[in-house]
């Protein structure tokens, strides 16, 4: 399963507004690189997602994710945090990922 943190699902929403994308699922992509690194991908989906994808729902935001990418996107968490002052990225917290450090080991 794939969760959104409360911040990342307020900015998504936001960002669905601003780009009229609003009702429409956010699909994510991983994959891995020669150099072994995992790389993301995310956008808003009007395919209609969910024949062949993996769905998932969480805190009210619709996750499409295909099966190219589920195996290295299982059990990875979206958060929206502020990395230096007010600038304020999406991270993704993947346990899948070879450079993964849970965050109370930081």
């Amino acid at each position: 399963m794939i969760q959104v943190t409360p911040a990342a699902a307020e900015q998504i929403r936001k960002s669905a507004h601003a780009s009229q994308a609003e009702g429409m699922p956010l699909r994510v992509a991983v994959s891995q690189g020669d150099d072994k690194k995992l790389h993301y991908a995310v956008g808003f989906d009007d395919t209609g997602g969910c024949e062949d994808d993996t769905c998932y729902t969480s805190h009210g935001i619709d996750i499409v994710v295909s099966p190219a990418s589920i195996a290295l996107a299982r059990d990875m968490t979206i958060d929206y945090v502020a990395l230096e002052g007010d600038d304020y990225q999406f991270i993704f917290l993947n346990p899948n990922d070879p450079d993964y450090e849970p965050p109370d080991s930081r």
